[in-house]
């Protein structure tokens, strides 16, 4: 039987919290990137067609915004 493991991401140094590393914000800044890049991937790419830097900017959106901005407001 093959099980589906959920992703998880650890990030280590940081000073947010007493234990310096973090799982939750990583792991749910993941998450969201992904939503994010089902999402946006598709329309970025059709829109590249057309506008090259518009399209290259939809398709940075959730490296460059989702999920640092996910991980920052998690603590843990």
């Amino acid at each position: 039987m093959v099980g589906i493991g959920i992703p998880i991401c650890v990030q280590c140094g940081t000073r947010s919290n007493p234990c310096r590393c973090k799982v939750v914000g990583p792991t749910l800044g993941f998450l969201a990137f992904a939503a994010a890049a089902i999402v946006e991937w598709p329309i970025g790419a059709f829109v590249y067609c057309f506008k090259h830097m518009k399209g290259r900017r939809i398709m940075a959106h959730p490296a460059t915004v989702v999920y640092p901005s996910v991980t920052k407001a998690i603590p843990i």
